[in-house]
């Protein structure tokens, strides 16, 4: 059993590598992001909000998505834990993260941080964005992205390596190698599949 989330800049490799490290440890993967996405294809009222937010290359806000997650983590096939991928983003979504999971009497286990060269991120998401024809995925909303990861998400990794469950993988390789070193690091925090 295993609580983790899976972090790091857009592009380097959270979606593939969740759900590789969910069949490893038979755990649900929760990504944000394949969820809105799933909303705005079905046109949903939160999939029509979170569209114009994530159109412009930023995080649809945290009311809409901590309420999101919070629901989730309440299904039963979270009990013997998760991953989580794009979520928490920010430090206001920590706090509600800490407050759902103290609140089912749990925590974080552990945090991989997926590290990246940010020009190989750009090709990998320019690449992405011509094989699944993503609009999401231009030029500028990537650079936007980039720097609101920047901005936004990466003071989490103080945060988490302050409670001493970060641990940190290059996340550039073939896939296997990648999930070979998550394995080996989650390995050295007791963490096995």
């Amino acid at each position: 059993m295993v609580r983790m989330l899976l972090v790091g800049p857009p592009g380097a490799g959270k979606g593939t590598q969740a759900v590789l490290l969910s069949e490893a440890f038979g755990i649900p993967a929760i990504s944000t992001g394949d969820i809105f996405r799933a909303n705005v294809r079905d046109e949903t009222p939160l999939g029509v909000e979170a569209k114009s937010f994530m159109d412009r290359g930023e995080y649809v806000p945290d009311s809409l998505t901590n309420a999101l997650v919070a629901d989730r983590l309440s299904h039963a096939d979270c009990e013997r834990g998760f991953l989580l991928d794009g979520y928490p983003r920010t430090l206001d979504q920590v706090r509600a993260l800490d407050e759902v999971l103290a609140a089912q009497g749990n925590h974080l286990d552990i945090v991989v941080e997926l590290t990246a060269d940010p020009e190989i991120v750009i090709e990998r998401i320019r690449l992405r964005a011509n094989s699944q024809g993503r609009t999401d995925d231009t030029d500028d909303v990537l650079r936007n992205r980039l720097s609101v990861y920047t901005r936004e998400t990466a003071p989490l990794i103080d945060v988490y390596g302050g409670r001493g469950i970060l641990v940190s993988v290059d996340g550039i390789g073939a896939i296997d190698d990648v999930t070979g070193r998550i394995m080996e690091s989650m390995s050295a925090h007791g963490f096995s599949a």
